[in-house]
């Protein structure tokens, strides 16, 4: 059944078949066909745009029209048959964009950080990317665990992010003034409903624009209607935390 919905949309003039996009999207629905890259099929494609930021050319947006709605269990049939199934939340190494070839790492842990200096303590960051519209809801990373939206400039407002806040739990960042708020909105929706998380913990700064996370947030939670603590931090624009308040 056809439905209004979002989906990928390839300019063929603009793709010069290099297949960044296709290691990217962790659905398989995107392969180069005769020098371009294609949708294989529309039911294939979670409209999410994971792929958006590995295209050079600027060949990829998602927009809206009638298509087949997503279908995650023909996603499953479609990779099992190539092979894939296993391998789905990778990146292959040395393909794609490096900003969002999924990645994780072993953080230090917060005591290792408290006992040494903030600049040899190294990082607590146990994943890449981090930014929002950068990382599928398909992320094996996302599953089981704490989650941490901050505000862009929250990283250089705050001094002790990494250690308060950071330390232990997934970062999703983005800034809600200049990236498309119906992106994040989408996006944090689907992760929501598909994946568990323990907690969520939202960052941002006190000036009005950066208001606008926690309306995307509180949003995507209406439809989604998950069940895990929220907790909302606002810091000032001298670096101070200002209060917080939880769901």
């Amino acid at each position: 059944m056809k439905i209004l919905r979002k989906i990928i949309k390839i300019d063929e003039e603009l793709c010069n078949g290099c297949g960044q996009c296709v290691p990217d999207c962790a659905e398989g629905s995107l392969q180069i066909i005769d020098g371009k890259a294609r949708l294989v099929a529309d039911k294939l494609c979670d409209g999410l745009g994971a792929c958006l930021g590995s295209c050079p050319t600027g060949a990829l947006q998602i927009i809206e029209r009638e298509a087949d709605e997503f279908d995650e269990e023909a996603v499953h049939q479609f990779l099992a048959s190539k092979g894939q199934e296993e391998a789905k939340p990778a990146i292959p190494h040395g393909s794609g964009c490096p900003s969002a070839r999924l990645q994780t790492h072993a953080p230090v842990s917060p005591c290792q950080m408290a006992n040494v200096p903030t600049s040899q303590a190294g990082s607590a960051l146990s994943h890449w990317p981090v930014q929002i519209r950068l990382i599928p809801p398909t992320a094996p990373f996302l599953e089981n665990c704490d989650l941490l939206v901050a505000a862009d400039c929250t990283a250089v407002a705050y001094a002790g992010l990494q250690q308060d806040f950071l330390a232990g739990r997934v970062v999703m960042m983005g800034c809600p003034k200049f990236d498309d708020q119906q992106l994040y909105v989408d996006r944090f929706t689907e992760i929501f409903r598909t994946r568990k998380l323990n907690s969520l913990t939202i960052l941002i700064m006190e000036v009005p624009c950066c208001h606008a996370m926690l309306h995307i947030i509180k949003r995507a939670w209406d439809t989604a209607k998950p069940n895990f603590p929220v907790r909302h931090v606002v810091v000032s624009t001298r670096g101070e935390l200002k209060g917080e308040t939880t769901w």
